[in-house]
């Protein structure tokens, strides 16, 4: 029986792992809509947004099993009660991934230099994703504080970019719809780097009990 359990929990991380590579593809597929405008990576990043949805219910399932019927330990319920939080914070971000993209159409006439600003803000958000899952794996309660200290860069990246594109409105360099949708993206990308160091509590917790009120 306990043979069982263990093979259980070792299919929870594998699957809590792929949902997070769809994740990551999800937004770097949005990173690369934003630059390119290439038609593939619109309908990839819609795609991997279903496959996110169907990963959270497979795992919820999974979970459900395990603490009905397995009846884990204080440990395992920990790690099984943060898996049920995190996918609900990973479908998230499938949701803010596909929006990027929706968005992206009516972005391309804006600044190149502001676009590419975008992206290594995108960047820092898709590095705290990757920790925040690792952290999960390897039970790393470390690297879990470091995706939450890394939330305070994304922060940091949005506030400056939101004040350049405030500027850029009232000197009317660009043109004042297409400069709110950028911002708009700007903060989908500063949800989803929440989302992760959600994801990051919810790892300390399963490590160490408590959890960031």
């Amino acid at each position: 029986m306990r043979n069982r359990y263990e093979e259980q929990l070792r299919l929870l991380n594998k699957e809590l792992t792929e949902m997070g590579a769809l994740c990551e593809e999800a937004i770097a597929c949005a990173v690369k809509y934003l630059s390119e405008k290439n038609d593939e990576m619109k309908q990839n990043a819609e795609e991997y947004e279903k496959q996110i949805d169907r990963k959270e219910r497979d795992i919820e399932l999974l979970c459900m099993r395990l603490l009905m019927h397995e009846q884990p330990l204080a440990t395992d319920f920990r790690l099984i009660t943060a898996a049920l939080k995190m996918i609900s914070d990973m479908e998230r971000i499938g949701d803010h991934a596909e929006d990027i993209v929706e968005i992206g159409d009516y972005i391309a006439q804006t600044d190149t230099q502001l676009r590419a600003n975008i992206s290594e803000m995108a960047q820092s958000v898709i590095k705290m994703l990757t920790a925040s899952i690792d952290s999960y794996i390897h039970r790393d309660a470390e690297l879990a504080n470091s995706v939450i200290l890394m939330d305070d860069t994304v922060d940091k990246f949005f506030i400056r970019l939101k004040q350049r594109l405030i500027s850029v409105i009232c000197n009317k360099k660009e043109n004042a719809e297409s400069v709110l949708d950028l911002l708009m993206i700007a903060k989908y990308f500063e949800r989803i780097g929440d989302h992760a160091e959600n994801i990051a509590e919810w790892v300390i917790y399963a490590v160490t009990g408590q959890h960031k009120s």
